[in-house]
């Protein structure tokens, strides 16, 4: 295929692990990255290196900050611009914190926008930031369709309701010339498509179970946006709670589990995308899995459970299983940045609007 500028939105576990796996696929430059302190931006192509170094530790933290910062531009983070140099919730990584101390990069309170700024330039744009806030994704792209920008943008969120509010958005999409590919990452994403693929041999899909397993023996010090919310999806909480919940509250939450939580019932959005592909309904799926956050090994195997009737009236379960050995980083960076390939494509063949994983094949 011919070959992809992209940018990222965020700089946290995700995006980090974007721009380094984008160095191992091929036709594929990052040309802009942000976080909320800075924006560093070079077309002929980022020094992937050199911005990882700068970004080591540059992980959200205590919603108090969010709180006390402006309300008037959404951050790259998913909250409100803070000042560069007071009192962030980032983990330092010297005088300055994350995208803002690499040489490439330039302060700056208004980091979507400065991205937005660039994107004529840019094919696609991968949105890596936490989902606290329901429609924050989807405002997100309204700034980006009311700038009149035409390529592609890509999420790996996880929520299910947010899908409802990006379909709304499809007229606009194709007006403008935006092919929105959403929940791209493991789950939902590789996973639900993985199911749709299951379900081929059905005529009648009963039920599609997805259990997931993650090791991250870093903790949350360096996966704060992921374990936060990973937390939302606990009985006891909800997104409006995870938002709030300080940094020791987390930490008590983790603790209380030993270090190992279990996750039933997931509002993920692997039901809604399954829903709109035809392949079941929603109600008739269901997530959850096992974060271990003292281990690097998988608290168990990530499968995916199709069950349904044969057109020869048989049942019967497909099922579809990852390695132990493949990591978080691998399982959804690898398929967000082939989805991001796959959504080039359709908008280069002039296909807009929002599009699942179940609609597209990611590219290698």
């Amino acid at each position: 295929m011919d070959h992809v500028n992209f940018a990222v939105l965020g700089c946290g576990g995700i995006g980090r692990r974007t721009l380094e796996v984008s160095e191992e696929k091929d036709h594929l430059t990052p040309v802009a990255a942000c976080d909320r302190h800075g924006v560093a931006v070079d077309h002929d192509g980022l020094d992937v290196d050199e911005l990882l170094a700068a970004t080591e530790g540059n992980i959200d933290s205590d919603p108090a900050d969010r709180a006390r910062a402006s309300d008037t531009e959404p951050r790259a983070d998913g909250g409100t611009a803070a000042s560069a140099t007071g009192d962030s919730g980032v983990k330092q990584t010297g005088e300055n914190a994350g995208v803002v101390a690499s040489a490439q990069a330039e302060p700056t309170e208004t980091p979507i926008d400065d991205v937005i700024a660039e994107s004529e330039r840019v094919d696609a744009v991968l949105i890596a930031l936490p989902n606290f806030e329901h429609d924050f994704v989807p405002r997100v792209a309204d700034r980006f369709a009311d700038a009149g920008y035409q390529g592609v943008l890509v999420d790996v969120l996880k929520r299910s309701r947010v899908i409802g509010m990006l379909d709304e958005r499809t007229e606009t999409f194709q007006e403008r010339g935006i092919t929105f590919v959403c929940g791209a990452g493991a789950t939902p994403g590789f996973l639900t498509g993985a199911a749709t693929v299951a379900a081929q041999s059905f005529v009648e899909v009963e039920s599609v179970e997805i259990r997931w397993g993650v090791g991250l023996k870093s903790g949350y010090e360096d996966n704060r946006g992921t374990v936060r919310e990973d937390i939302a999806h606990l009985a006891e909480y909800d997104i409006d709670d995870a938002r709030e919940m300080s940094d020791a509250q987390i930490e008590a939450v983790i603790d209380e589990h030993d270090g190992v939580i279990e996750f039933e019932d997931m509002e993920h959005a692997d039901d809604v995308l399954l829903e709109r592909a035809g392949v079941c309904d929603a109600e008739d799926v269901t997530v959850g899995g096992v974060l271990d956050l003292t281990s690097d090994e998988k608290p168990r195997t990530t499968t995916v459970r199709v069950t349904g009737i044969t057109f020869d009236g048989e049942r019967g379960t497909n099922t579809f299983e990852l390695d132990d050995d493949t990591s978080m980083a691998a399982n959804v960076n690898g398929p967000g940045l082939g989805y991001l390939k796959a959504g080039v494509r359709r908008n280069r063949a002039g296909e807009y609007g929002v599009f699942g994983p179940a609609d597209l094949m990611p590219g290698f």
